[in-house]
């Protein structure tokens, strides 16, 4: 659901961000070596990610707000014990006839952080609508995210009893993530069909995203899913990590095309087939590395994965999550999805 957005923010609520952040001040150092790390940024309704590192003497970063895609930062610099970081996004308001572009705005996003702890911090955004004309003002909080551990070795984890998702005749174990939603979802000779069909000249109807109700630590997954021409759809491990799914067959490779973890890790190679055709999905998540064999082909191997994806759940990498399918983007459809657990030691 999207958050409210206002035009004018209202005294009270500036007040209220002012006390809060007279209270932040009391905790750790706001020196910029403080904020360097990864960070998991708990929205109210959402989540999000930041990293800051130094970089030829300067401050710089990555940013994921929200959805989307993780982008470089316009800018990162701090202002006494905050630090601030901006986003820039350029926005086309007509074009001429030969579709130049006639006049651009650049729309900033605006960020602020401030230490409360050793690992932990507090932040506000003040991100404008498309056409500027209106604004979302968010206060919400972050939690250094520890350093990624070495690659596990695979041939020695242990997984647990199989877990069929889909039973093939309903949608039992599973949910639409926003109930309000409308269910493109339905099972359809044995195979989980969604179809978020849109009416020519009507109004965009919002489809949910659909999601088990079981949630999970660390597993392997098997699915076999098909794309017909011009579609996609994404599978999201623990509700995190969004595998993409994408009729890009012929395409170059991209963390955007068919088996990439989106806008984080890149296929080594091109395995996927062409539109409307079965395919293969082995998918095995473990302490934050991911392998994705795609038709028979490894396309990921055990490579660490920095952050949450656009569209995550939670920014909480470490709790258990389910798995969720997008649902308001093209016709897909699922099949013979069975995952195995991984058994702690």
């Amino acid at each position: 659901m999207s958050p409210q957005r206002v035009r004018p923010v209202s005294i009270t609520l500036l007040l209220i961000v002012s006390l809060i952040w007279s209270i932040a001040a009391v905790a750790a150092s706001g020196e910029s070596g403080s904020f360097t790390g990864r960070w998991a940024l708990h929205l109210p309704n959402g989540a999000s990610w930041l990293e800051v590192r130094q970089e030829e003497g300067f401050l710089d970063g990555d940013l994921l707000w929200r959805w989307g895609s993780v982008t470089p930062a316009a800018s990162v610099l701090m202002n006494g014990e905050s630090l601030i970081v901006t986003r820039a996004e350029e926005k086309e308001r007509n074009k001429d006839a030969a579709g130049k572009a006639l006049r651009t705005h650049i729309m900033t996003s605006w960020f602020e952080f401030r230490m409360t702890g050793t690992d932990e911090l507090m932040g506000h955004a003040l991100v404008p609508d498309g056409d500027g004309k209106k604004y979302e003002l968010m206060v919400f909080w972050g939690k250094r995210i520890p350093p990624l551990p070495p690659p596990p070795d695979l041939s020695k984890i242990k997984f647990g009893k199989p877990i069929a998702l889909f039973n093939g005749k309903d949608l039992t174990g599973w949910r639409l993530i926003d109930p309000q939603s409308k269910n493109g979802f339905h099972v359809e000779n044995g195979v989980l069909v969604n179809d978020p069909v849109q009416e020519e000249g009507k109004p965009h109807i919002h489809y949910g995203n659909l999601r088990t109700i079981q949630e999970f630590e660390d597993f392997n997954l098997k699915l076999q899913v098909n794309v017909p021409k011009g579609s996609n759809s994404g599978i999201y491990l623990r509700g995190l990590y969004e595998v993409q799914v994408l009729d890009s067959y012929g395409k170059p490779l991209d963390s955007h095309h068919m088996g990439g973890i989106y806008s984080r890790i890149t296929p080594a190679v091109s395995a996927e087939k062409p539109a409307d055709e079965w395919q293969d999905f082995d998918i095995t998540l473990c302490d934050r590395h991911v392998t994705v064999i795609l038709n028979g082909q490894t396309i990921i191997d055990n490579q660490p994965i920095d952050g949450i994806t656009g569209g995550a759940l939670s920014a909480d990498e470490f709790a258990p999550g389910p798995i969720y399918l997008q649902g308001d983007h093209g016709k897909v459809l699922y099949r013979n999805m069975v995952l195995k657990p991984i058994l702690k030691n």
